[in-house]
């Protein structure tokens, strides 16, 4: 599990220990935690560093020096990451924790390289809602693909697809497309979605928008550039 934090101290140790239960109750198998502060300049570090003291040995916690964006945050764990799967969550407290065993058991059921989720009925202000809707639909007609809900963080992959990403600001919202320029297969179930109970979104729809728009052209011309090919020995 990867889950970045940044400036959460009012919800950091809720979502910590219900996720730390939530898998402890739900995985079959061995699994860990990875937290990345991301430069947090309240006491959300101090805070995680106490929940993982409740739960030895499941957390692993990881500091940015200084705030540099949440696909930082998400590559830091990568790196980091010692399992043959890779889930994210969000650090917000709007995923939900119980679903996680679901994607997981998705994942290897469906044999899939990602399996993402998407909120089924999403808790967010109207207007968060429509600026989602019309941006993951820009986002599929000029990619040419039908990803349900980019934004949503809850997925799940196979280590090797995403350890070696060159990592760059805006990333996490590519990460479907990221593993099909690779060869991989893409699946998705619906999860759910609760209201934000504490802190504060560190996103609008305008300064997402400014940033994405010019990710999409990029993120279009590497896809176009993309080969996937086989190698094989030659005795």
């Amino acid at each position: 599990m990867i889950v970045p934090v940044f400036n959460e101290a009012e919800c950091v140790s809720g979502v910590l220990a219900e996720l730390a239960e939530a898998l402890t109750r739900g995985l079959p198998a061995p699994f860990e935690i990875i937290v990345v502060d991301d430069g947090s300049s309240d006491n959300t570090l101090e805070l995680a560093r106490a929940c993982a003291a409740r739960f030895p040995g499941v957390f692993r916690i990881l500091r940015h020096t200084q705030n540099v964006g949440q696909s930082f945050a998400f590559h830091t764990g990568f790196r980091a990451a010692r399992g043959a799967t890779v889930v994210t969550l969000d650090g917000d407290g709007q995923n939900v924790p119980d679903d996680i065993p679901r994607v997981v058991a998705a994942h290897r059921e469906k044999g899939c390289d990602c399996c993402c989720g998407y909120r089924a009925q999403r808790k967010d202000t109207f207007w968060k809602r429509l600026g989602s809707r019309m941006a993951n639909g820009v986002r599929n007609r000029v990619l040419g693909e039908a990803i349900i809900d980019t934004g949503c963080s809850v997925k799940a992959f196979k280590r090797e697809y995403v350890q070696g990403l060159q990592a760059w600001n805006g990333m996490h919202r590519f990460f479907a497309s990221l593993v099909m320029m690779q060869g991989g297969r893409v699946e998705q179930i619906p999860v759910s979605h609760r209201p934000r109970a504490a802190g504060k979104s560190k996103y609008t729809n305008w300064a997402r928008l400014k940033k994405t728009v010019f990710d999409l052209r990029a993120v279009k011309w590497l896809k176009s550039r993309s080969k996937v090919y086989d190698v094989e020995n030659v005795p």
